[in-house]
């Protein structure tokens, strides 16, 4: 290894050559891709196809929930034929769709190809959850939280090339957004066809085909996470129309918010998930991210009215300090439950499951976050933050519950 490769893996910036530094190089330049895309997706929809901003809205809402149909059964189909290869195929698929969305120039048939790539991003995570879970080895969340700061890296450089293409405005510019997102899913299937193929796990005797559907507490937690998955909007919806329409503060303050909070992940995000090693420790984070998401609500909600631009920028930059240590106790507590309590032989299938409280409030947030944020002003964001208080303060008890649950539980599957 090369002494500059020596000191990066020393210090914990890169990994040691093997599957888990393969699949954090797929992980990177997945978000690299999409991050671009999504950036650009609602100027390349409105300004190149020629829809509404209501069709676009629609459309967006529609796709997300069928969507949210693939994931426990392709899931299950990864538990079954082994992660890598499910993995492999919505890859496949996922560039497709995303290529063909350089076809569309009709508002049904945006909603056919959105559902397709909807459809295909759902069953990715899926199949890609227990593949983390497999190679993740002894320290499953320090790992996620590596591949969650590389995300965030990447997201933050895929912003570089929407800012030209929004310079240029052009439809060959949007189009280079599309169709790069659609060959960075070609480059990801590639970097994880290098990872060796994982044997599916043998399922216990006596165990029903969808366990996760009827798994009451696991399905609890899921209800909770997705409730706490509001607070991902937050700082990307909610707050650039909060700073714009109800601050004094600078308007380009909105993109150096999204870059300290991306900054703070990238930096503290493995750090923050040091010793969230049981499910009794993820719910005790969780809680506290509760509590930090209050203060940090609570301090916007200082920054509206006749506050000096420079003191509502400084409280701002404050707020959304405080708002990123909350998001970082909560997913390293969020991946620890996410996994712990799902049986070895069935990850993908609660893998898919975990997703659909997330991705049921996604499509309600903006609505929600637009009514208490925007609509509602000050006490819409203390509202807001209380509301993210009593969803944490209810996990210990429903990670209690679930683990009582399981005491009785066969043990952990072999390959098959």
């Amino acid at each position: 290894m090369a002494p500059l490769a020596s000191w990066l893996v020393s210090r914990g910036i890169l990994l040691e050559p093997g599957p888990r530094r393969t699949l954090a190089v797929a992980s990177f330049v997945n978000q690299l891709g999409g991050s671009a895309f999504m950036l650009s997706a609602a100027l390349f929809y409105t300004r190149m196809v020629g829809l509404s901003v209501a069709q676009v809205g629609g459309g967006m809402a529609v796709s997300a929930l069928v969507g949210l149909l693939a994931g426990v059964p392709v899931g299950r189909l990864a538990d079954r034929r082994g992660p890598r290869e499910v993995y492999l195929a919505t890859l496949a698929v996922q560039a497709v769709a995303m290529a063909s969305l350089a076809l569309v120039r009709s508002f049904w048939l945006f909603v056919a190809v959105l559902c397709v790539v909807e459809l295909a991003a759902s069953a990715t995570q899926a199949s890609r959850g227990p593949l983390v879970r497999r190679l993740a080895g002894e320290r499953p969340v320090r790992y996620r939280a590596y591949l969650r700061a590389v995300a965030n890296l990447a997201g933050s450089l895929g912003a570089l090339p929407v800012a030209l293409a929004v310079q240029l405005d052009t439809r060959g510019a949007y189009l280079c957004l599309v169709l790069g997102n659609a060959l960075s899913y070609l480059v990801t299937l590639a970097v994880v066809s290098r990872i060796p193929t994982l044997p599916p796990l043998r399922q216990p005797a006596g165990t029903g085909r969808w366990t996760a559907l009827r798994d009451r507490p696991y399905l609890a937690v899921t209800v909770l996470d997705g409730l706490m998955s509001l607070q991902g909007d937050v700082l990307t919806f909610a707050l650039p129309l909060w700073i714009v329409g109800h601050t004094g503060a600078p308007r380009w303050m909105v993109g150096t918010c999204v870059l300290l909070n991306t900054g703070l992940v990238v930096a503290l995000q493995v750090r923050a998930s040091r010793g969230v090693d049981s499910s009794t420790t993820a719910a005790r984070v969780w809680r506290r991210s509760g509590w930090a998401f209050l203060a940090g609500t609570a301090v916007i909600a200082l920054t509206g009215g006749a506050l000096p631009g420079w003191a509502a920028a400084l409280l701002l930059l404050l707020a959304v300090a405080v708002h990123t240590v909350g998001e970082l106790w909560l997913a390293a507590g969020s991946f620890e439950l996410r996994f712990s309590l799902a049986p070895a032989h069935a990850q993908g299938q609660y893998s898919g499951v975990f997703r659909l409280g997330s991705g049921l409030v996604g499509v309600a947030s903006p609505s929600v976050l637009g009514l208490l944020c925007i609509g509602w002003g000050a006490p819409g964001w203390l509202l807001l933050g209380a509301g993210f208080v009593l969803a944490a303060a209810a996990m210990p008890p429903t990670v209690r519950w679930a683990e009582r649950s399981r005491s009785g539980r066969p043990p952990l599957a072999t390959a098959a």
